[in-house]
């Protein structure tokens, strides 16, 4: 399975990964529902949250590992 990376969109990666979903909202993401997922990267998003990118992404990789 194909490694998640900060400059995949956060669609791609809700698409290619349905296990991302759950780290997503467990940091309070409404990732499925937003207009901006489908154009915006991981990077991008995470970064208008406030969020530690390489943190969510090393989440998310662990994740759809398990």
């Amino acid at each position: 399975m194909a490694t998640i990376t900060k400059d995949m969109t956060i669609m791609e990666v809700l698409q290619n990964h349905p296990q991302a979903v759950e780290v997503l909202q467990s940091l309070n993401l409404g990732c499925l529902g937003c207009i901006a997922a489908s154009g915006e990267s991981l990077e991008q998003g995470l970064s208008a949250h406030g969020l530690n990118v390489n943190a969510v992404v090393e989440k998310l990789n662990q994740a759809v590992t398990e």
